[in-house]
């Protein structure tokens, strides 16, 4: 193991988190805001501590994938504490624990939030959280790698893999950074032409900017106690388009601009995402209105709720605890179900349950025809072995972590649908989940201790498990 090399790829992302503390920081100046001199203390802190980590370079650069796995997940528990400082320094998280909750939940775009009273904290608290989404939703290290020189091909690629969502990690371009860099082009291009689609429905700068970081980032912190339903359908409606966008494998735009539409319109996952999509909002929008009337109102909010759900968002329009339990299993499902691999979006992957039923469909062929030779294809090209080996590897990592999580959870007292959906939600990186944990509730009754293992879930979910496996296996540290 490296050790030089996690140090110092650790304190260049603490530095570089302490540049992006001036951000709120801006904002606390133009709200006269004196709760912003704390981002200037943290600011200063994760500076000066990264400075003392990359002070020197190391000589040898031998780097390996355990080295990249441990890297990120070293990198984003020290991000977190560093980005919940500002809530705690303040008072307005008094709770370290709390504190550190809602940053990984910000940094995860989880949105899952202790807060029972989004409305009194200070703008530029907002603005952190919020921006948490942004900066944590592409992958912090994707971030760095795309702005900084970090040395070879081969170190680079196991920090994006290892951080990256997905089944499998592959190069845009010959050049890692080439790559970085045309992810975050395309990223920041989706949510500068969300915001500016926001300030058309009259929406001020400081709502769309921190609106579209939640979209974008897919992660669902909002400004108001109501979450989204208090804003115009226009304003519902452009959030629900950019949330399927941002949900959507980031490859596929690659594409679109370097006019390769063949392989855009090959990529098997985005058609699925959006058959997914359409034919969960018809069912939601024909179940409810049976029930409630309001047919055209009705799949405006569905559309809404299944994009934000499916994306792994978790704004709400409404709470949609008060729909029929089919709608509500439905929900639930398309929880796991998740985004596209290589999005912004949590959830198991559609691309990881593409492979999980054509290896069922081998199977059964295999059954019918024993002698018969069937090579799985995804996008007219050849699942590799260690791909499906990964992939299996993953759902069996993801049921035991579930499991486990659900069982320790499950000593609160509280009903199964809130321990369930708590655990869905956190893992998954959704938000809300159901009865307690829904729309309208919140994570604020959870003991220390289940919000531990909330706050593991959460990153786990988000960094695809391993590398928070990784992190806590005795034998990743024995030589």
């Amino acid at each position: 193991m490296n050790h030089k090399n996690i140090l110092y790829i650790i304190g260049w992302i603490l530095k570089l988190e302490g540049f992006v503390m001036l951000f709120p920081l801006f904002v606390a100046v133009c709200y006269r805001e004196s709760s912003g001199l704390t981002f200037v203390l943290c600011s200063l802190i994760g500076i000066f501590l990264g400075q003392i980590l990359t002070r020197k370079r190391p000589n040898h650069s031998a780097f390996y994938a355990r080295d990249g796995f441990l890297t990120v997940a070293i990198s984003w528990i020290a991000i977190s504490i560093l980005g919940c400082l500002p809530f705690y320094f303040s008072r307005e998280i008094p709770s370290f624990l709390d504190a550190l909750f809602e940053i990984v939940s910000g940094f995860t775009t989880t949105g899952a939030s202790i807060l029972t009273d989004v409305e009194h904290l200070s703008k530029c608290m907002l603005f952190w959280r919020s921006f948490s989404h942004w900066f944590g939703g592409m992958g912090v290290l994707v971030f760095m790698l795309a702005i900084l020189p970090m040395g070879g091909g081969g170190e680079n690629l196991h920090l994006m893999r290892a951080e990256s969502p997905g089944p499998s990690v592959s190069k845009l371009v010959p050049k890692l950074r080439t790559t970085a860099v045309y992810l975050y082009g395309i990223y920041i291009a989706i949510t500068l032409l969300e915001v500016i689609l926001l300030l058309f429905g009259r929406m001020s700068v400081f709502d769309a900017l921190c609106l579209s970081f939640g979209t974008t980032g897919t992660g669902g912190f909002g400004l108001l106690n109501s979450s989204i339903s208090s804003y115009s359908h226009y304003i519902q409606s452009v959030i629900t388009i950019f949330m399927l966008l941002s949900g959507v494998n980031f490859t596929l735009y690659f594409f679109l601009l370097m006019r390769r539409t063949k392989e855009a319109f090959q990529m098997e996952e985005v058609r699925w995402y959006f058959i997914i999509y359409t034919v969960t909002v018809l069912l939601i929008t024909c179940n409810v209105a049976a029930s409630q009337g309001h047919f055209f109102e009705t799949f405006h909010h569905a559309a809404f709720q299944v994009a934000s759900v499916m994306t792994t968002t978790g704004y709400s329009t409404l709470d949609y605890n008060t729909w029929p339990e089919f709608s509500r299993s439905l929900i639930i499902l398309i929880m796991f179900i998740g985004a596209c691999a290589g999005s912004t979006g949590g959830g198991m992957k559609i691309s990881r349950f593409i492979i999980y039923f054509k290896c069922v469909g081998k199977e059964l062929s295999y059954l019918i025809h024993p002698r018969s030779v069937k090579i799985l294809k995804m996008d007219g090209k050849k699942i590799e072995h260690e791909v499906i080996r990964s992939a299996n590897a993953y759902l069996m990592a993801y049921i035991m972590i579930f499991i486990t999580s659900l069982l320790l959870l499950s000593l609160n007292g509280f009903d199964f649908t809130t321990n369930f959906t708590a655990v869905a939600a956190t893992l998954n990186n959704i938000g809300p989940g159901l009865n307690l944990v829904g729309p309208a509730g919140n994570f604020s009754m959870f003991s220390n201790g289940e919000k531990l293992v909330l706050i593991f879930d959460m990153l786990a979910g988000r960094l695809e498990i391993f590398p928070m496996l990784l992190l806590i296996a005795p034998r990743t540290w024995r030589k």
